[in-house]
């Protein structure tokens, strides 16, 4: 077990036990990751921060529920995915549409190659391809989760993860040969 890894599961004991600075230090240590996770589940900025309060806010009322089964951060992944996959499904109740990220993002032609542009695109991309797919590619290359974590944290079976990530960065792989390309048309290849 690696340091931060034995810290975190220290921490995680602490914060079960009803430490409160336990907790704080906790989620300090996650907090930019369970944004990078909700930013690129949600895609608008704005919602990517109410979903890491929701997640921050459920890590804080569950952390008792924490069994030890599995590491902490892939027990606080599975919080944050879940948090961002609820406000995924509040946006699409809301009345008023929200914009289109690919609105905000410049075309992979153009003259932008710094990194916001990347990051945009990398974003627009994401959001092109379908929840499940984007998920597990989101665990495994941002999260550096392995398989088996990503199997507990999603609660589905580890070949279900690896054909997920497969066909998500073969759809992700296709838009960024194709930007403009219908989403269905992208995943039915893959």
């Amino acid at each position: 077990m690696s340091s931060d890894a034995r810290d975190d599961h220290t921490l995680a004991i602490a914060a079960k036990a009803g430490d409160r600075a336990a907790l704080e230090q906790l989620l300090h240590a996650h907090a930019d990751r369970i944004h990078a996770v909700c930013r690129r589940f949600v895609g608008n900025p704005d919602d990517a921060l109410d979903a890491t309060q929701e997640a921050m806010i459920a890590v804080a009322r569950s952390i008792s529920r924490f069994d030890g089964d599995a590491r902490i951060s892939t027990w606080i992944y599975r919080v944050a995915t879940n948090a961002a996959l609820d406000e995924l499904r509040r946006r699409r109740r809301r009345p008023v549409a929200d914009a289109d990220i690919s609105a905000h993002h410049a075309s992979p032609t153009s003259d932008g190659t710094g990194a916001v542009d990347a990051r945009l695109d990398v974003d627009a991309a994401l959001a092109s391809i379908p929840e499940d797919f984007r998920v597990a590619v989101v665990l495994r290359d941002l999260c550096d989760l392995d398989y088996a974590e990503i199997a507990v944290a999603l609660d589905v079976p580890i070949g279900t993860v690896r054909s997920r990530i497969a066909r998500g960065r073969a759809a992700l792989e296709a838009w960024f040969r194709e930007p403009d390309a219908d989403a269905d048309r992208l995943t039915e290849t893959t």
